[in-house]
């Protein structure tokens, strides 16, 4: 079968499906003959996409929601939305530097990926969904989504792809927030800032940078996000500390009652009722852990180790209790981590349904292959204060003297200077973990991801392994 016969052949499928789930003919017949043939110029694409995917979401609009669908209006759905995605896949491959060359200004500013992909569903109609769009879908649980939001995965992927986009995407990702730069002054003044689900403070020589999500087990979700990251920043700005401390706050659940958690990980909980958007991925190991090992870049110098230079400090992580998932992922960008010796360590990712992180990527340096795949294909465990432990913790003490033994390594490190610091972690990096290749991972990670946030798979698993319909937001 040729190209032009296979094409045919699915055009043909498409309309007995949206004829069988009732559509109108006229309308479901304007989608099908307006589906682009061959790609052109960036110009004329871009009408001729954007009329296709209009049409389609029109299209898609005019249905029962999830949940109330027919058998039929699934399977015509399901058309749609594989027909939206492949021409989104075709169309940036093409035109991922036309695109994101349009979005920012020929690459002379930096946005953020969150905006990023905000303007793109301006610039280019149907290329991604808009926040209206998103925010319908967000009124259902995870599984009674159409996972729209696999759009914004399909260009995040295009962008990392490139390495001149992508690169500058990392730069954009990696430059202090404005948000932190207004409340540096507040942090100067007073020590302290408090952002509610996060906290830094000024301790001697040490920025303490604090999550707070009690109810959660100090996991962390959607309202967490901007408050951590803008703490981060805000520990690396402070021009009074050299070094900084990442711990959980204290929880008020009857079984940990006055204990601090290090980190739950990701809320399944919110994950299940919908409310952890898919771009929450993407700006977090883009963002707060991608700068607590790499520090801050700025807007002149490049971020890459070869070519550029980056403001950082060191990160100690105070572990108590546990690291579960996007805790354990954490411990793998601190320069020191200190645990109670009765903490312990998971990356529950294959119970979840999702891919941890950037723990794939990074894991496997500390613990070896073999291991690596243990924790996260069949959730082998790994308690802080054992062999395998001992590979990621370099100081385990009595769960009740964290406190003392991070004070400890704060004044060891800061008595004479760190002034070879940065140097060090540079070169380390250099031969671990360059931009380049984090970016390549994060184009894979950016793809995958999406595919998994919104598979059926990842409800069932939360059902089974979480009990997650019998639990309350």
């Amino acid at each position: 079968m040729t190209v032009m016969e296979a094409d045919l052949a699915q055009r043909e499928e498409d309309k007995r499906a949206l004829l069988a789930a009732g559509m109108d003919g006229t309308r479901a017949q304007a989608w099908i003959a307006a589906r682009p043939a061959a790609l052109s110029s960036f110009a004329a694409d871009r009408v001729s996409h954007g009329r296709y995917w209009e049409l389609g979401r029109d299209l898609l609009a005019s249905m029962p929601r999830p949940p109330s669908r027919s058998e039929a209006e699934q399977l015509a759905a399901a058309r749609l939305l594989q027909a939206g995605r492949d021409t989104r896949r075709r169309f940036m491959a093409a035109h991922a530097l036309d695109v994101y060359r349009a979005l920012t200004d020929g690459m002379r500013t930096f946005v953020r990926v969150e905006a990023l992909v905000v303007a793109a569903a301006r610039l280019v109609p149907g290329l991604c969904p808009t926040p209206a769009e998103i925010a319908v879908e967000a009124e259902g649980k995870q599984g009674e989504k159409d996972g729209i939001e696999i759009d914004q995965g399909i260009f995040c992927h295009a962008i990392l792809a490139r390495p001149d986009t992508g690169m500058h995407l990392c730069h954009a990702m990696l430059l202090p927030r404005v948000e932190a730069r207004e409340r540096l002054a507040e942090l100067q003044a007073a020590g302290r800032v408090d952002l509610t689900y996060a906290e830094v403070e000024r301790k001697g020589k040490a920025s303490y940078v604090t999550l707070k999500n009690p109810r959660y087990l100090n996991a962390e979700d959607d309202v967490t996000m901007d408050p951590l990251e803008i703490a981060v920043d805000l520990a690396l700005l402070d021009p009074e500390t050299e070094v900084c401390v990442m711990r959980g706050g204290l929880v008020e659940h009857p079984k940990y009652k006055g204990r601090r958690i290090f980190q739950a990980g990701i809320n399944l909980t919110h994950i299940y009722y919908g409310k952890i958007p898919y771009l929450w991925y993407v700006r977090r190991d883009m963002g707060w852990v991608n700068k607590v090992l790499r520090g801050h870049a700025s807007e002149l110098i490049s971020p890459d180790e070869v070519t550029g230079e980056t403001h950082e400090k060191l990160w100690i992580a105070q572990l108590d209790t546990f690291a579960i998932g996007g805790g354990c992922q954490a411990l793998l960008v601190m320069d020191y981590n200190i645990a109670g010796a009765d903490a312990y360590m998971t990356l529950p990712a294959r119970k979840e349904g999702i891919i941890p992180g950037m723990a794939n990527l990074r894991m496997w340096r500390f613990v070896g292959d073999r291991i690596t795949r243990q924790a996260i294909l069949y959730e082998r465990g790994l308690p802080c204060d054992s062999d395998e432990g001992r590979l990621i913790i370099d100081r385990i003490v009595p769960p009740d003297q964290t406190d003392a033994a991070v004070a400890e390594v704060v004044e060891g490190l800061t008595s004479s200077g760190v002034v070879s610091a940065r140097g060090n972690r540079v070169a380390i990096r250099a031969s671990q973990e360059p931009l380049d290749l984090f970016r390549r991972y994060a184009a894979v990670y950016a793809r995958e991801q999406a595919l998994c946030h919104f598979s059926p798979a990842l409800i069932a698993n939360l059902e089974r392994h979480w009990n997650a319909a019998q639990r309350k937001m």
